[in-house]
């Protein structure tokens, strides 16, 4: 079943800026990545899916419905996060979270009670007193405590420590095992990385990519970062290598072949040191679709 099916969908603001004839869909129980400069339209895809934007072509649904048409039923069965949070000032935590729970005719609060404990904060402060991370820790209440089968989330960990973005990353987990399809916007690499299945890649309003995570992980090269006793050694070493980058006596590059090739071709030098690590997931991207596309 498809949770999302965006087809052609255009929304154009004139100056080149808005989204154009994106297409793309989710199924039942992915995670997916969303990821793109500012003002690439992640936030305007995303708001399009929750029924605040009506498009000039195409069409987006979720679960069948359309999502400008049904929006009202549509957010029945949706949790989410906005970018930037509208919040009652003058409340506290807990009274918002309340407020938010009345409109959406939710009920039982035990949902709402945990997440609050997991993300440790004190829901009693007055909003206007918490810092951007703790207002976010509301934002995330709001976008779980309806427990829905689908969430959107926009930045979904700005403002929050290292600590609590590992929370964040081990409650998605956690939610995909309970059969969540979850949409997140993140300018975060390491947290697509720990979290999704599959990543889209927008830019310029138009989608540029749409891998698969895993697929990508197996077609990572290794990094190598080679030091040599003398310049010489480096630099003969250096021009047997494609893209070899040399800095006095140190080498580094990119190498998806056999490795005992490698071997072969230092073992007739005086090495001092060598590391190596696989390619990090922006480091992937930017080599795929260049530096302005991060």
């Amino acid at each position: 079943m498809k949770m999302i099916e965006v087809e052609h969908l255009t929304k154009d603001y004139g100056n080149k800026k808005g989204i154009f004839d994106i297409s793309f869909s989710l199924k039942k129980g992915e995670i997916v990545g969303f990821i793109g400069p500012n003002g690439a339209g992640k936030t305007t895809t995303i708001r399009h899916l929750m029924g605040f934007i009506k498009q000039q072509q195409g069409s987006a649904k979720i679960m069948g419905m359309d999502c400008f048409q049904e929006a009202s039923e549509i957010q029945k069965h949706v949790g989410y996060l906005p970018g930037e949070i509208s919040v009652m000032e003058h409340m506290n935590g807990y009274e918002f979270i309340q407020f938010i729970a009345e409109m959406k005719q939710i009920k039982d609060f035990q949902r709402a009670h945990e997440l609050i404990e997991y993300l440790e904060f004190d829901p009693k402060v007055k909003i206007r007193k918490m810092s951007k991370g703790m207002k976010q820790k509301v934002g995330l209440v709001i976008a779980f405590m309806q427990d829905a089968p689908l969430i959107l989330l926009d930045e979904p960990t700005s403002g929050l420590d290292p600590l609590m973005q590992q929370k964040f990353v081990e409650l998605i987990q956690s939610e995909q095992k309970r059969g969540k399809t979850i949409l997140m916007s993140s300018h975060i690499f390491e947290e697509i990385e720990q979290t999704c299945d599959r990543i889209l890649m927008i830019k310029d309003g138009r989608i540029a990519a749409d891998e698969d995570l895993n697929k990508m992980k197996l077609n990572r090269s290794k990094h190598y970062e080679i030091t040599f006793a003398n310049k010489e050694d480096a630099q003969q070493f250096a021009n047997r290598i494609p893209a070899c980058k040399r800095i006095s006596c140190k080498v580094t590059f990119l190498w998806k072949g056999d490795v005992n090739v490698l071997l072969k071709e230092l073992c007739t030098f005086d090495v001092k040191d060598m590391n190596a690590r696989y390619q990090t997931l922006e480091e992937v991207f930017i080599q795929y679709y260049g530096e302005d596309r991060k």
